[in-house]
């Protein structure tokens, strides 16, 4: 295979890479505030619900979670699986985000000094008012830097889609390497991740310096 064939291929296994990164990152950061949230919630059940689903999620590997997302339905339910691989795969990914960012959340809300809240109900705000202009500003302040390497480890573990066969850059490098008997393919793979990363930290470095209110 020429060296422009392969590049162009394995293009195409990059796009669907930042595809399953960016799908990841628009479910799981959202749905990360709201598992936080039940986390706290007054109810006990919900709790222990929520602390059992974070439990499982941080003790499996995301790649048996990958198959179980994928083939669950076929053994559990006897449905088909035909045109399942890429929304188990981003299910999967969602999910498994979502308790990590979940925590990270979590702490940044309880880093919150009490008085804080007490000072809003004083003036009247509500409850929402004060977690939405009070509260939420300074723990997105203060996650940053944990959600910055959480983003950066993602980009890396979108190389387990080929778990389900799913054809990104890391499957077609794999692939190629293989029937070509080159090294090349993991190369042009590793230099892909390395630049990801690097534009990661940079956008999320310049984010937090935008948000540094102290200065």
């Amino acid at each position: 295979m020429e060296l422009n064939t392969m590049i162009s291929t394995m293009a195409a296994g990059m796009l669907r890479t930042c595809g399953i990164f960016a799908l990841t990152l628009l479910g799981s950061l959202p749905l990360g505030m709201v598992v936080a949230l039940l986390r706290k919630s007054r109810f006990s059940v919900v709790r222990v619900i929520i602390r059992v689903y974070i439990s499982v999620i941080r003790g499996t590997p995301l790649m048996l979670q990958l198959l179980v997302w994928y083939f669950g339905p076929y053994y559990l339910f006897g449905m088909s699986i035909r045109g399942w691989r890429f929304p188990a795969l981003i299910f999967g990914f969602i999910i498994n985000y979502a308790a990590y960012f979940a925590e990270i959340y979590r702490g940044g809300i309880e880093s919150i000094h009490v008085g804080q809240y007490e000072a809003a109900e004083v003036l009247g705000y509500t409850k929402t008012q004060t977690f939405m202009r009070i509260i939420l500003p300074q723990v997105i302040k203060r996650i940053m830097p944990s959600v910055t390497n959480e983003v950066i480890t993602l980009v890396k573990d979108t190389s387990l889609a080929f778990t389900l066969a799913y054809q990104e850059v890391f499957s077609l490098a794999k692939q190629i390497s293989a029937s070509q008997t080159s090294f090349l393919p993991f190369v042009i793979a590793g230099v892909f991740y390395f630049v990801a990363n690097y534009v990661v930290a940079f956008a999320m470095e310049r984010i937090e310096k935008a948000m540094d209110y102290y200065r």
